[in-house]
């Protein structure tokens, strides 16, 4: 049996659990807390922050091979277990550009790939350099931040957070606001061998830079799902990267592509695919770092939509009653992460509602939706 190690412990490791169970591949989980989501599916835990090296170096004696759930890793204490043999997907040498965001932009930039205007905050940011840049204006924390921490819209001078709380040259970018039609997301997947597959282009529905809902449609054009598909191929092999990486782009207004973020690892956005695709992201990244043949992103319905269960209050509860309403939801799919606190905007759990086409009994056969 294969034994795939995991840096971090909540949903994404959570939902490879069916998978693996499938390939028969074991997960060893290293996190934090016993509480954790992962750590009631896992076939052995080592409970320890996912940024102590030393855990990972038990967690490395114990696994064929290493991945992640997240980012909060320290790369340079890695890099001393790599140096020992010890295996990770992606590798290192693949995660060390896209860990800080303005490492992250630059990558990009270097290989051709088109992005929002960015700019470097130089010492404290003062309304002269924001000037100099344009308003409105995105301040962007370059390494932690995640569903809308860290991310601060600067629509007017006054918006300026205070000095010493996020305006230091060292954690912070400045990026333009980008007016966009719309925000787009693509799961993409590369293996071992170079094998290369992508998942639909999907709508993603952010509220407070928070995502809300995905939708699964096949309403985006050719030529943007060609350009999205260019890119991701074009990144996946620049890095030689394997596993599953997750893309988000902004669509301009005259039908450009912008890539806003790259998340090295499983994704929200392709949480969908559990139930829509023949292969989910999930166990797509398994296949991958475990060398497997990858297979197909495939959808198995006409689309879907993805709602995304949010935490509205700071309480200890598990919603029972909100649950089974949404499971009785028809073609729905609920997931329930298990966390034992909810807070705002805290991501709880999701739900999949399947879209499917048939055919009407009407003359001109004409396509319905039943959802």
């Amino acid at each position: 049996m294969k034994r795939v190690g995991v840096i971090g412990g909540g949903q994404l490791a959570w939902m490879m659990a069916p998978a693996a169970a499938r390939l028969e591949i074991a997960l060893i989980i290293q996190t934090p807390n016993a509480t954790d989501p992962a750590v009631s599916i896992a076939n052995e835990t080592v409970l320890a922050p996912v940024a102590d090296v030393a855990a990972t170096a038990e967690l490395a004696q114990r696994s064929d091979v290493i991945t992640f759930e997240n980012e909060f890793v320290d790369l340079p204490g890695l890099k001393q277990l790599e140096a020992q043999g010890v295996r990770f997907y992606p590798a290192l040498s693949a995660l060390q550009p896209l860990l800080d965001k303005w490492d992250q932009r630059s990558f990009l930039q270097h290989i051709g790939v088109p992005t929002p205007r960015f700019g470097a905050v130089q010492g404290d940011l003062t309304s002269e350099q924001l000037n100099a840049f344009g308003l409105p204006a995105v301040l962007k924390a370059r390494r932690l931040g995640y569903d809308g921490q860290g991310t601060i819209v600067l629509k007017h001078l006054t918006d300026l957070p205070p000095i010493g709380s996020a305006r230091t040259a060292e954690h912070w970018l400045l990026e333009e606001f980008v007016p966009f039609d719309c925000e787009l997301a693509m799961m993409a997947a590369r293996s071992i061998n170079g094998e290369m597959v992508t998942y639909p282009v999907v709508e993603t529905q952010q509220v407070n830079q928070v995502c809300q809902r995905v939708l699964v449609t096949a309403e985006v054009e050719p030529a943007v799902v060609e350009q999205m598909e260019s890119i991701a191929r074009l990144i996946l092999a620049q890095l030689n990267y394997v596993g599953v990486m997750g893309i988000e782009c902004f669509l301009t207004d005259d039908r450009q592509v912008l890539v806003n973020e790259l998340a090295p690892r499983t994704h929200n956005s392709g949480h969908y695919s559990l139930d829509a695709c023949v292969t989910s992201q999930f166990e797509q990244q398994l296949r991958a770092v475990c060398g497997l043949p990858l297979g197909s992103p495939a959808l198995i319905h006409a689309g879907a939509v993805m709602v995304n269960l949010l935490g509205y209050e700071a309480a200890t509860c598990d919603y029972a009653a909100q649950r089974h309403q949404l499971s009785q939801l028809p073609n729905a799919h609920l997931y329930w992460y298990g966390k034992t606190a909810a807070r705002p905007g805290r991501k709880l759990g999701h739900v999949t509602v399947q879209i499917h086409l048939f055919k009407s009994t009407s003359e001109n056969q004409q396509v319905r939706i039943k959802s």
